[in-house]
């Protein structure tokens, strides 16, 4: 039998990391933009060390240089370094400290504002503007360039974690970064040098039988991998002194109780406030 080579051994053992060594799944091809993504982890604790220069712009064309639907380029972002900006924001999404310690904080704006102003200065009423399809089509197009953005600030050794509790407070953020009308944050985004404590592990994922279906939707593997699942994450739980130990009860705590939404049950009148007409 052949024996390991590194690349594979630490093919190996990241898949282990990401899926429990219970669930590995078969491996393929390999390079280090795959261990880059699977070694992606939510970074809660930075150093004050300020991101080397020019990676705002690196990370903004890795953005700009993802899929976007019909060119529509529904995507802003606000770069935000100011300290007082940062407290308000943190505390606007539940003191979340990490938002104050982190060198550089991204908001990724859902901006339909700029694709507006054009229908005014052509002259040319947008019929489809208003229409949820258009909506989720530009919160998907933001949601794909920040994902590029973090990929592409991991791969220099920058760390990252998303904050979707900007949507607590979005007609405050908005007024805090002077967004137009039509404009809202979607979600913000920590980028820095994490913390030596910070650094933590890979969270497990659920095993790939429960989200990979081949030809048609299949959910007979969906108890038996929970199972599975529910154990690796009780196992990572212990491990990192979380509260809710499995998978199992994640879901419950966050989708059984209408006070986990922290406000966001009202997005669709405040967004409508913000110049969003959502048909």
């Amino acid at each position: 039998m052949d024996s390991l080579t590194p690349a594979d051994t630490g093919q190996k053992e990241a898949l282990a990391r990401r899926y429990g060594a219970d669930a590995v799944p078969p491996a393929g091809p390999w390079n280090e933009v795959i261990a880059t993504l699977l070694d992606h982890r939510s970074v809660r604790g930075y150093r004050p060390d300020p991101v080397p220069a020019g990676t705002l712009e690196t990370m903004v064309a890795a953005a700009q240089s993802a899929a976007t639907s019909s060119n529509m380029q529904w995507t802003s972002v606000v770069a935000i370094t100011d300290p007082d900006k940062k407290k308000k924001l943190a505390e606007w999404a539940g003191n979340q400290k990490h938002i104050e310690q982190c060198p550089l904080y991204l908001c990724w704006v859902t901006d339909m504002s700029r694709n507006s102003a054009i229908s005014t200065a052509e002259k040319v009423a947008f019929e489809t503007m208003p229409w949820l399809e258009t909506f989720l089509v530009a919160c998907v197009d933001v949601a794909l360039a920040a994902q590029n953005a973090v990929v592409a600030a991991e791969s220099i050794g920058l760390r990252t974690v998303y904050i979707g509790a900007m949507r607590n407070e979005p007609e405050k953020v908005a007024e805090l970064l002077g967004l137009p009308p039509q404009c809202f944050v979607l979600f913000g985004l920590c980028v820095g040098y994490a913390a030596e404590q910070a650094v933590g592990e890979v969270k497990p994922r659920m095993p790939q039988a429960m989200m990979l279906h081949r030809e048609r939707y299949d959910a007979t593997a969906a108890q038996a991998g929970r199972t599975v699942h529910d154990a690796e994450m009780l196992r990572f739980s212990a491990r990192q002194e979380m509260q809710a130990g499995t998978w199992t009860q994640r879901v419950l705590n966050r989708l059984g109780p209408i006070k986990s939404m922290n406000g966001r049950e009202r997005l669709r009148a405040t967004l409508n406030r913000m110049g969003f007409e959502l048909r």
